[in-house]
Formats: C-alpha cells, sequence, structure tokens
C-alpha cells in the first residue's frame, strides 16, 4: 500500500520538488496552497489549505483521511521569510511571520495526530531553517520562528513517544527557489539609521537563494528520513559550510562566532 503524504506549501519550490519526486516513488501525495486555481497541472493534487485558516486546515486533513482512510506522513513545508531591521518591522508583520511558521504548523500537526494515533503510527517531518540555529541580522524574526519550531519538536517527539508517531525536523540551508520574491522585506528607509548595513546584507541573502542548491537535494532527503525507523531529531540539508556553521557554533565561544557572522555579512 501506498502511503499517503501530506506537503503543506506543495505547489513550488521545495515542497513543489518533494511532491514530485515521491509521487515519482510510488508514495500518494497531496500538496497544498493557498490558491491553488494559481497553478497548473501538477504530478500530484493541489488542495488549498492556507496554515493560517484553522478551517481549511480541517477540511483539508479531513478530505484526505475520507479519500485515503489513512494518513501516513505530514510534512509541515508552507513557511515564509521575512527580513529587516528588528527595530523596524511592524509587529502585525512579526506576528504573520510566527503565524505562518511556526503556529501555522502546530495546528496543522494537532489536525493530524487524531488519525495518527488511531493508525498507531505516522511521521511528521518539520522543514525549519539552518538559519533557526543561529540569530541572523536582519533576519531575526525568521531565525526565531525556526528556532521556535526545532525546539518545539523535541518537545512533541517525547510526547508522541506511546503512540509510535515520530517527528523530525530537516533544515535546509539556501536552496534555488522564489522564497525570496514571497518574503516580506522592512522598506529601505532614507533617513533610517540601518539603511546602509540593511542594504549590503539583503542583496547579499538575495545573491544565496540567487546560486543556492538544487531542491532536488531536499526531496532526497526526505525520502531517506521517510525510509528510515527512527528518524533523527535534527537533519540539515545543503551546502558543506552551511552545515558545518551549526557545528562551529556548538564548539566556538560566543563572541568569536558571532565575530564570524559579522565578517560574513561585512557589518
Amino acid at each position: 500500500m501506498s502511503k499517503v503524504v501530506l506537503i503543506t506549501g506543495g505547489s513550488s519550490g521545495i515542497g513543489k520538488s518533494v511532491g514530485e519526486y515521491l509521487t515519482d516513488n510510488g508514495f500518494k501525495v497531496y500538496g497544498t496552497s493557498r490558491n491553488p486555481e494559481k497553478y497548473g497541472k501538477s504530478k500530484f493534487p493541489i488542495l488549498e489549505l492556507d496554515v493560517k485558516n484553522t478551517q481549511t486546515i480541517q477540511q483539508t486533513v479531513s478530505y484526505i483521511i475520507s479519500v485515503e482512510g489513512r494518513l501516513d506522513v505530514l510534512i509541515n513545508n508552507a513557511g515564509a521569510g521575512i527580513t529587516g531591521p528588528i527595530e523596524e518591522i511592524p509587529e502585525a508583520e512579526i506576528k504573520a511571520n510566527f503565524d505562518t511558521n511556526f503556529f501555522g504548523p502546530i495546528n496543522v500537526i494537532k489536525e493530524c495526530l487524531p488519525q495518527m494515533r488511531n493508525q498507531h503510527s505516522g511521521l511528521i517531518i518539520n522543514i525549519t531553517s539552518i538559519a533557526g540555529y543561529m540569530g541572523l541580522p536582519y533576519r531575526g524574526i525568521y531565525s526565531a520562528s525556526k528556532g521556535a519550531l526545532e525546539l518545539l519538536t523535541e518537545a512533541f517527539r517525547m510526547e508522541l513517544k506511546d503512540f509510535n508517531i515520530h517527528m523530525t525536523n530537516i533544515a535546509p540551508g539556501d536552496f534555488a527557489t522564489n522564497i525570496a520574491a514571497g518574503r516580506y522585506h522592512a522598506p529601505l528607509l532614507e533617513n533610517s539609521p540601518y539603511k546602509k548595513p540593511y542594504g549590503d546584507t539583503l542583496n547579499l541573502m538575495n545573491e544565496h537563494v540567487d546560486s543556492g542548491s538544487d531542491p532536488l537535494m531536499m526531496a532526497k532527503a526526505v525520502l531517506k528520513v521517510i525510509q528510515t525507523d527512527k528518524p533523527k531529531i535534527h537533519y540539515k540539508v545543503g551546502e558543506f559550510m552551511q552545515k558545518f556553521s551549526v557545528i562551529l557554533k556548538s564548539i566556538l565561544p560566543d563572541k568569536v562566532y558571532e565575530k564570524l557572522l559579522m565578517n560574513h555579512y561585512k557589518l
């Protein structure tokens, strides 16, 4: 029997690559989008779901279970980028980012858990970010929301151990996707004390995304995790130096690591 997979944010970028790869490998995949009508023909169904709207979450999960009779894998992939000096980002935008990157995944997990518990089996993969392991300048809100999801997974795993439901994080580095176009950018204000460093950092971030890795790398990593009996708590996928940066943070003195980051961003 093919495993049934739900991928939030499955219409483009990493989610689309993962969905296509899993479909090619025999899985029954359902992707989601806030506006599925915007996208053309896909290898797998794209259903309407907004992670900030619990009603759409309930409707979509219920539909999949009614059609398939089960739900084996949830991939919490939907996410949003956000950049800017923390002082200048409107509070509403900060809350909106956490609604998408943190509270949204929680609500999707809550909706899927009863079915997985009834099956006494299930796997939940939270797509976080290597940025969630460190507070990055002018990406502090994004780092915080993804870091919060990393920690949530650690706690959730222990609470779910009696139900044979596994949960893990996969933290990607920079991949060639359209995330830069969709992220919220705090405007570069002419009279801002952050104008030059924020502008320079913004250009550098966009260059990293444009020259990022092929999302197929993430798709292969997801398949490998699904095929693992006892997944690890944390996985990191990306270029060597991006993954190595997490190791450096764990071994270097805080101020030394901070200096490395500042040198990287030319601050």
